[in-house]
């Protein structure tokens, strides 16, 4: 066991999800961050006798994405992992175009998860991710609950969204997935 799957297992318990046979979904873009919590929970799952579905949503926004997901789901299939990729389809907008593609990210996993039976849902929201947020709220004013940041569990639209590398630096994360023989994708 390294250490990245000891402190996984850990922050797992510490959010009161170490219960056997569950069955948990993932969100997985194929970046080291994703990556890292895929390969981290498909192996803690299955040491607890649950499994993982993990899901690649392709905004369309950019012209490799189609081939990056693809390139993840085999990536995933080769490991035993089921994996849908999960597409934004129709017109995408002229602006405010992260902040609307995350709704639909959203709403595409959450719309999957219900079809697949699973209320659990893992995203890899980490170290920086929390000190980023921290900061752009702040830098916008934003009262005392903004300032709290990513919380590490919440319900959204029946559906537990839980964040368990908050502990985890990126660096941390690249050294996971190194440790697991994975190459992640580098987004611009």
């Amino acid at each position: 066991m390294t250490e990245a799957t000891e402190i996984f297992a850990q922050s797992m318990q510490k959010l009161g999800l170490d219960q056997p046979g569950q069955r948990i979904g993932v969100a997985v873009s194929g970046g080291g961050d994703s990556l890292a919590l895929t390969l981290l929970m498909h192996e803690w799952a299955s040491r607890r006798g649950g499994e993982i579905h993990a899901f690649t949503v392709d905004h369309g926004l950019r012209p490799q994405a189609s081939a990056e997901a693809r390139n993840v789901h085999e990536m995933l299939q080769l490991r035993g992992i089921s994996h849908d990729i999960l597409t934004w389809r129709g017109s995408k907008p002229l602006t405010h175009i992260q902040e609307r593609a995350r709704q639909a990210r959203y709403n595409l996993l959450i719309e999957a998860c219900k079809r697949e039976k699973i209320t659990l849902l893992a995203i890899a929201h980490n170290r920086e991710d929390q000190i980023e947020t921290f900061w752009m709220r702040l830098s916008k004013g934003s009262g005392l609950d903004g300032l709290a940041a990513i919380a590490p569990l919440r319900i959204l639209d029946g559906v537990r969204i839980v964040r368990p590398l908050l502990s985890f630096a990126r660096a941390d994360l690249r050294q996971a997935c190194r440790d697991f023989g994975v190459e992640w994708i580098d987004d611009p």
